[in-house]
């Protein structure tokens, strides 16, 4: 059970290659970030996910069956799409009819619609504006609405589009508790992004990206503590991993755990 990329390349009715020839697997309950330059092949790749595009070369499986075999509406019950700007998503009139759109279309019976859209407006902290018009929320709102309306559903790996765009310090709290939620339940979260605090504290493995292909794939360690990768994928170290770097604690200590740890206590 994953999403498998073997030799995947993408191209656009213009010509253009925004993909060539990727591969890596996301297993069940993993956390992984895609970062990179703009233009590196980021957005594409997580599209190919879920079949809102398919290979032009090599195959995209998602828990061993071919995209270019299913709908995207097939696949979007299993790896769920959160788009960065929550109204290109958002629809409905109401957030209770945002988040119950999905299993009306699914034909589920209402004990179980209840239950999945309570379980979902709980995670996104989104109950008190059920009876709301989306369009008159704030963007912080907006962004949780939409997360919610996706995980309504029973998907097993979520995409995330550069979800801490826009949000403020609690709405990042909460994201990343979300994200630990998920994780508790075995679902896989992908994220691009280019906020490096937010990879550092979250995600585990991270995938880097540059001219279309992928230049590494490890742990944040390893790529934070490369000059080399990260010029090459034109990102920058975190606050606070560059400054224990130009202290000359440590070149691969990121998390604030770790860090902490480095500093004597002369108490």
């Amino acid at each position: 059970m994953a999403i498998t990329f073997t030799n995947v390349s993408f191209a656009y009715p213009s010509g253009w290659r925004a993909v060539d020839d990727v591969s890596f697997t996301v297993r069940p309950g993993e956390r992984l970030a895609i970062v990179g330059q703009n233009g590196a092949g980021k957005t594409t790749t997580v599209k190919l996910m879920n079949g809102l595009l398919k290979p032009t070369s090599g195959t995209v499986t998602v828990d061993g069956v071919t995209t270019a075999e299913r709908t995207t509406a097939s696949i979007a019950a299993t790896v769920g799409y959160v788009f960065q700007n929550p109204d290109d998503q958002i629809f409905a009139s109401t957030v209770r009819d945002e988040l119950e759109y999905m299993p009306r279309y699914r034909k589920w019976d209402d004990a179980k619609r209840d239950e999945r859209v309570a379980r979902a407006a709980r995670l996104g902290g989104i109950e008190r504006y059920f009876d709301s018009n989306p369009n008159d929320l704030p963007l912080v709102i907006r962004k949780f609405v939409a997360i919610a309306a996706v995980l309504v559903g029973e998907c097993k790996y979520i995409v995330l589009d550069e979800p801490t765009a826009g949000l403020d310090r609690p709405g990042q709290r909460r994201l990343v508790g979300l994200i630990d939620q998920l994780e508790s339940e075995g679902v896989s979260v992908v994220t691009i992004t280019h906020d490096m605090r937010f990879v550092a504290q979250t995600f585990t493995r991270v995938i880097a990206m540059a001219n279309r292909h992928i230049i590494a794939d490890g742990d944040c360690a390893s790529l934070f503590a490369s000059d080399e990768l990260l010029r090459q994928a034109s990102i920058r170290r975190p606050e606070l991993a560059q400054l224990v770097r130009d202290l000359g604690l440590s070149d691969r200590a990121y998390r604030l755990d770790e860090i902490a740890a480095l500093i004597p206590d002369n108490r």
